[in-house]
């Protein structure tokens, strides 16, 4: 897609190493949404409400911020010095619903989104989001593999609603592994 707008529009090549880690990440946060939006679409058509309920489960930063943690080991040296300056940046704004930890984290996610897009490796960013979704999932589901991943990647919703007592964010959780699988 991204060498069809740069041919379509007239756009020279750039190299992509030359954004800055908060440019990569603007378009990274789009490239990212797109692929949500378009898995949830394709799972079967549902009032609007329910779109963007499931979407944002799936796009907030907590979630692309444990993501990023989950995945560490599967990234080259490459996309993990790409994360890192993401990561690292310093944005002006930080997201009403998120730590500083996870905005940055989920910043250097988005950032490496970016990066491979710019780089027409749709094919990486897309096994990326797929590896990631499972990661969720498995430490959602409590595996035995996954219950060392939770230590390191912090607090999830089945440790808050252990710790909260919310039905509510239960049936988050079952509904968010539904839509990400």
């Amino acid at each position: 897609m991204e060498e069809s707008i740069r041919s379509c529009f007239g756009l020279p090549a750039r190299d992509r190493r030359a954004y800055s880690p908060l440019t990569l990440a603007f378009l990274g946060d789009a490239v990212y949404e797109l692929a949500v939006r378009t898995v949830i679409v394709e799972k079967g058509s549902r009032p609007p409400k329910e779109l963007h309920r499931a979407s944002s489960r799936l796009a907030k930063a907590e979630t692309q911020s444990r993501m990023a943690e989950l995945l560490q080991g599967e990234l080259t040296e490459e996309e993990l010095a790409v994360y890192r300056r993401g990561r690292n940046a310093h944005p002006a704004t930080v997201a009403r619903h998120a730590t500083v930890g996870d905005y940055r984290r989920a910043t250097g996610w988005e950032a490496l989104m970016g990066y491979l897009y710019l780089g027409g490796q749709e094919e990486r960013l897309l096994e990326l989001i797929r590896k990631g979704w499972q990661a969720l999932d498995s430490q959602r589901a409590g595996s035995p593999a996954a219950e060392g991943q939770k230590e390191t990647a912090g607090s999830s919703e089945a440790g808050q609603r252990k710790r909260t007592g919310s039905a509510e964010a239960g049936q988050k959780e079952t509904a968010g592994s539904s839509e990400a699988k």
